[in-house]
């Protein structure tokens, strides 16, 4: 369990490195009604577990900065009073992070398998997303 709990929080760190045009954050907007107004995220930063940025390998920073984009929009979605929007903004941030993840396993990973399942993530998260979202620009007040 510690194993599969550190390679997951290291497959976050490695988004870090990505082009902005691969990142979820960049390719699908987070829905504006999804963010608390005079939130300060400047103190949101993801701490690295003591491990300075330096010795982290291009996957682990890469997985970091998805895992800290992430955490910022799930932060200001839970914020919502309104329990339904609240869950779902929590959620589409939180597929966003799952995106990020398998595009850092698609740039750096090297077996076809693991690929291949971000390749079915992706796709999956996208839409739900795509739904999610409408939903939000539909129903939140």
């Amino acid at each position: 369990m510690k194993k599969l709990t550190i390679l997951a929080i290291s497959a976050a760190a490695s988004f870090a490195l990505l082009p902005a045009s691969a990142s979820a954050q960049s390719t699908m907007a987070y829905p504006e009604k999804c963010k608390s107004q005079g939130m300060d995220t400047s103190k949101m930063d993801m701490p690295s577990d003591g491990m300075p940025m330096g010795e982290m390998t291009d996957y682990q920073k890469a997985s970091m900065e998805g895992m800290k984009d992430m955490r910022m929009n799930m932060m200001q979605g839970m914020m919502k009073k309104d329990a339904d929007l609240s869950f779902v903004c929590g959620m589409i941030a939180h597929h966003m992070g799952a995106i990020s993840m398998s595009e850092v396993e698609l740039k750096y990973g090297d077996n076809d398998e693991a690929k291949q399942m971000a390749r079915k993530v992706i796709e999956a998260q996208k839409k739900e997303i795509e739904e999610m979202s409408r939903w939000v620009d539909k129903e939140a007040k």
